[in-house]
């Protein structure tokens, strides 16, 4: 394992590594085990969003519909541009999730330095995440975001993936950057498949770089 992550450090230098899902896919919790494996940042658009809407007092997301892109653009994509990031390889967690802020994301993390490498769309059924977000509703170890707690509102998250981010993994895919992940399986199982997944693909693509 240790000699493919560091096969995965060469290849993806201080690059950016996006990961999408279906919500309850673990995509936070892959990424930020991934980037500490690989001494990278995390970057979540969700946490980011969150605690935008508490410091700006606005409440956009519960609904479960995605943000408008302008406001996307305005609230996340400064990230990309700290100062603490810039000698960082960055694990980013469905940073652009609407079909088109793909293409502003790309743009922006290249002219930042992290150019997005790879993106990694872990694989569940929409029954999996449903039967995923009942356990987590028993268990309480999701908080109590409004949007766990609806059972609508988590329908309607699972509906946005479905018409505004699968297109933006299908142009992702045409780029030659999608990695697929199967994510029906415990957590340290997942980490492990991204990982191999990552290895593979870096053997393959080498200093491939997409035209943008």
């Amino acid at each position: 394992m240790e000699a493919k992550i560091q096969q995965i450090k060469a290849w993806l230098g201080i690059g950016s590594i996006n990961i999408f899902g279906l919500p309850m896919s673990g995509k936070d919790t892959v990424g930020v085990q991934l980037a500490e494996k690989l001494g990278a940042k995390f970057l979540s658009s969700g946490m980011i969003v969150r605690a935008m809407e508490q410091a700006t007092g606005q409440n956009i997301t519960s609904n479960g519909k995605l943000m408008p892109s302008n406001v996307f653009y305005d609230w996340v994509l400064p990230y990309f541009e700290r100062e603490e990031l810039w000698k960082y390889p960055l694990v980013l967690s469905s940073i652009g999730r609407w079909s088109g802020e793909e293409n502003e994301v790309m743009a922006v993390a290249k002219s930042s330095g992290h150019t997005i490498r790879a993106a990694v769309v872990l694989q569940l059924s929409d029954q999996d995440v449903v039967e995923r977000w009942e356990a987590a509703k028993i268990l309480g170890d999701r908080g109590l975001r409004p949007d766990d707690a609806d059972p609508d509102i988590f329908q309607t998250r699972i509906r946005e993936y479905h018409e505004k981010t699968l297109p933006v993994l299908k142009h992702y895919q045409e780029l030659g950057l999608l990695v697929s992940v199967p994510a029906n399986l415990p957590r340290e199982r997942v980490l492990e498949n991204t990982i191999d997944a990552l290895a593979s693909f870096a053997s393959r693509t080498n200093n491939f770089m997409p035209e943008l």
